[in-house]
């Protein structure tokens, strides 16, 4: 009885991606006869991609890498709200996630072993900060301050950038994988990074590549500032001389493009990032040394368009009486502006200070903590800064038992760019910027899952933080 139970259910489970397949496939021949030639295209090449996906999810989550700084975006109706008319943005990775996603829903209906997700210490925070926004975005809706269409594709697209966690962490089996995905991010980011430096000869800001004509310097600023962060604490790590040379030489190649995003936000956010070094690394004397060599260099090597940047922020406003003064010194319209609209926010908090106004339900504010706080409330604050909270602890925690110099370089690299995206947060909506937290979450699971992996083997570690839900 128990064979023929087990029979039926082998089959009940090949049975069910047959019928995906199948439906796919009447799908596919019914679309094709109605689509462009370019988007005929496209649809094979998320055929081809599901496919793929099916037979190597390794593979797949390669893609994913490259796709998520090269890949082109474009807006999906009109939006009200906080978008301000923005919109919707869609980019290629987010479908590449989705056919990802339900690959992986194909191969749980086939094999019963496979669960869903590991259990891991950010998967309740992550769940209750999702389940406030979703909360607050209704109660919004449904009072009138919320487009529910727009807040509800917001949320789905903060929930998508975690997907890309627990992805990765279903998927990770051993630390070859590590460090062949990070390799892949740094390859990642050397074009992303000769494609804005190829840039600067026009003028203006550099931005990443696909991102239209106004382009998101902000966006790429965080971005190489992750990175960079990344490859500095592998750089002081590593034992080769070949190895210190490579990384070097990305260091300085990711730090031209971000002198030219004149991201001001990128550029405070910069130094706490580099003195988490001098708490965590054993060569103190040579980061302090270093720092020391490069503060007294920028004057003369920094670029002209950054100086005038920095320069503007304190110049710009010095005979307006309509601007920020602080000990002094009067800032520029654009900082003081937003320091009246933090203002503005706070007072505003208090008509609706338990879940806020909705996601999407407050005007466009471009700082983090504000945002977070006008549109889920004092409870979604607090469920915030409980994950924030939970991530760095998990981070310290690998760095603490690093069993190598590349483990501890890992680590510690992801501790300076994750404090110094916190510092970015202050003039950005860094944790909700699709180009940044994408990267940021891909990192955050293989951070958390290093301790918990064997050089060659599937999942050696602690079976209590391993355990499928």
């Amino acid at each position: 009885m128990t064979g023929l139970n087990s029979s039926g259910q082998s089959s009940f489970q090949l049975i069910i991606p047959l019928i995906l397949v199948l439906f796919l496939l009447i799908g596919f021949a019914t679309l094709i006869p109605a689509l462009s030639t370019t988007k005929t295209l496209g649809l094979v090449a998320g055929l081809v991609i599901f496919v793929v996906s099916f037979m190597s999810t390794e593979i797949a989550l390669y893609i994913l890498i490259f796709s998520m700084l090269l890949s082109p975006e474009f807006i999906v109706g009109g939006t009200g709200g906080a978008a301000l008319g923005r919109g919707v943005t869609l980019r290629l990775d987010d479908f590449i996630l989705l056919i990802i996603g339900f690959t992986w829903l194909a191969k749980m209906s086939i094999n019963k072993d496979l669960g869903l997700f590991l259990r891991t210490p950010l998967n309740k925070p992550i769940a209750y900060y999702i389940l406030v926004c979703l909360i607050s975005t209704l109660l919004g809706a449904l009072f009138g301050r919320v487009q529910l269409k727009t807040g509800f594709f917001f949320v789905l697209k903060y929930f998508e950038y975690m997907i890309v966690y627990f992805m990765v962490v279903n998927h990770l089996e051993n630390k070859r994988q590590v460090r062949n995905y990070l390799w892949a991010m740094l390859i990642t980011c050397a074009i992303v990074s000769l494609v804005a430096i190829v840039q600067i000869p026009g003028g203006g800001r550099v931005s990443a590549p696909f991102e239209g004509e106004a382009g998101e310097p902000n966006t790429l600023g965080g971005y190489l500032l992750l990175m960079i962060s990344m490859t500095i604490g592998i750089f002081l790590t590593s034992g080769s001389f070949r190895n210190r040379l490579i990384y070097g030489g990305l260091i300085v190649l990711f730090f031209i493009p971000l002198l030219f995003t004149q991201s001001r936000g990128t550029y405070v956010a910069l130094f706490p990032a580099i003195i988490t070094f001098l708490f965590l690394s054993e060569k103190k004397k040579f980061i302090f040394a270093a720092m020391v060599v490069i503060g007294l260099s920028l004057p003369f090597i920094a670029p002209r368009a950054a100086k005038e940047r920095v320069s503007f922020t304190f110049g710009q406003g010095r005979l307006r009486t309509d601007v920020v003064e602080i000990g002094g010194v009067k800032l520029d319209t654009s900082t003081s502006a937003r320091l009246f609209s933090w203002i503005s926010a706070s007072r505003d908090w208090i008509k609706h200070p338990f879940l806020g106004f909705g996601v999407t339900g407050y005007r466009f504010l471009d700082a983090q903590y504000f945002r977070v706080m006008l549109e889920t409330g004092f409870m979604g604050l607090i469920l915030f800064s409980i994950l924030i909270i939970t991530i760095f602890k998990k981070a310290r925690n690998s760095f603490n038992v690093s069993a190598n110099d590349f483990e501890k370089g890992l680590s510690m690299g992801y501790m300076a760019g994750f404090i110094g995206l916190l510092f970015h947060g202050l003039g950005a909506n860094t944790f909700i910027i699709v180009r940044i937290m994408e990267p940021f979450w891909f990192l955050t699971a293989m951070v958390v899952m290093f301790p918990e992996l064997s050089d060659d083997r599937p999942h050696a570690g602690n079976p209590g933080l391993l355990n499928r839900e």
